[in-house]
């Protein structure tokens, strides 16, 4: 089995049309409004060309991809912090555990590696049935509600990835 992690380009948007509809299939039968549930090619395109978005291919199939946002963005999170946006892992390939490889490879060969980010934020619905467990569990802690007019309330939510770093960051924002 050949495993690459690598960032994505708009050429890249079929493919990645194909994993956010399969992978947010199961969040839109639950009624929850996720813009990537409702992406279509255009749309696709654009995320491409305006964000940072990673993926997992195994045998050359995009299986899982996480999207990094920027403070300096057109979307940026709550907290002046890279934000996970559109994160989705290929029903097909449940129990692989191939969105906490991607999410895991991002934390650490982006976000800390790269970025020297002291933290990361993402959002989701508080209505989702697992989605704040399971980030919980991936060291996420919820920060916030809040209702973005999207038909649900939204999770704001924050993983610490350098508590050093992330101490200073936190002094500076108190002085801003």
């Amino acid at each position: 089995m050949n495993q690459v992690f690598r960032q994505l380009t708009p050429d890249d948007n079929h493919a990645y049309l194909e994993l956010m509809l399969a992978a947010y299939a199961p969040i839109k039968a639950l009624g929850i409004h996720f813009d990537a549930a409702t992406a279509d090619l255009a749309r696709v395109t654009r995320h491409l060309a305006e964000h940072n978005v990673y993926a997992l291919l195994v045998d050359g199939k995009m299986v899982s991809s996480v999207t990094l946002r920027y403070p300096w963005g057109p979307l940026p999170g709550p907290f002046g912090l890279p934000h996970i946006g559109w994160f989705g892992a290929h029903p097909d390939y449940n129990g692989h555990g191939y969105g906490k490889k991607i999410q895991d490879w991002v934390e650490q060969e982006i976000l800390v590696k790269q970025l020297k980010s002291p933290a990361v934020s993402l959002g989701t619905a508080t209505s989702h049935p697992w989605l704040k467990d399971m980030y919980v569990k991936r060291g996420f802690q919820p920060m916030m509600e809040k209702d973005l007019g999207k038909g649900h309330i939204t999770l704001f939510m924050k993983k610490i990835l350098d508590p050093v770093a992330h101490e200073k960051w936190l002094a500076k924002q108190n002085l801003s």
